[in-house]
């Protein structure tokens, strides 16, 4: 008579998932999706935030399954991380756009216009647009993400499959090459 075998432990999984093995990720997903669906309540406050980040976190672990390191932690402290990571950014998230909505709904409501003054943001508007187009396209394409998109680093590291610090790098060139352009060019329009 044989023993029965042994349950598949968590880094044999991630190591199947790295693999492609997506019964390997059903498997973790049985395993660990009502802790980390409690968790994910707990911090959020709301069950279909919570389910939306779930399904988020089952996905960057197929994705980054490869990237888990037995020698750093266990599976589940890297899962129960990675959830609550994209909690807080989705905590973040929310925030940034209630403060927003509440900005623009306090907002008086425009006077009549005035011709010079829209000349002017009409030609600020060209003079960001211009400094834009210069950037290399990595770094247009996050910030216009962060900036027109409002996503966050990790939402644009995810939407692009980049590593979160390759677009912190990016971020942080562009806007200092932004700074550069139109601090010239502001100093300029300033002077006439």
């Amino acid at each position: 008579m044989q023993p029965e075998p042994a349950q598949t432990n968590d880094a044999e999984l991630l190591h199947a998932i790295a693999r492609g093995d997506e019964a390997a990720l059903a498997s973790l997903y049985d395993r660990y999706r009502l802790i980390l669906f409690g968790l994910l309540v707990r911090i959020l406050g709301r069950r279909e935030e919570a389910e939306d980040i779930l399904q988020e976190v089952f996905i960057q672990v197929w994705r980054r399954a490869a990237d888990f390191d037995e020698q750093r932690g266990k599976p589940f402290t890297w899962l129960v991380t990675l959830a609550r990571s994209r909690a807080i950014d989705r905590l973040r998230q929310l925030s940034a756009r209630e403060r927003l909505a509440t900005a623009t709904a306090l907002e008086a409501p425009p006077e009549a216009s005035d011709a010079a003054q829209d000349a002017y943001l009409s030609e600020q508007k060209e003079i960001v647009a211009g400094a834009l187009a210069q950037l290399p396209e990595e770094q247009r394409q996050t910030l216009l993400l962060a900036y027109f998109d409002g996503l966050t680093q990790t939402e644009i590291a995810t939407r692009l499959n980049t590593p979160l610090g390759t677009i912190k790098t990016r971020m942080r060139s562009g806007m200092i090459k932004l700074r550069e352009f139109l601090g010239d060019r502001t100093a300029s329009l300033r002077s006439i």
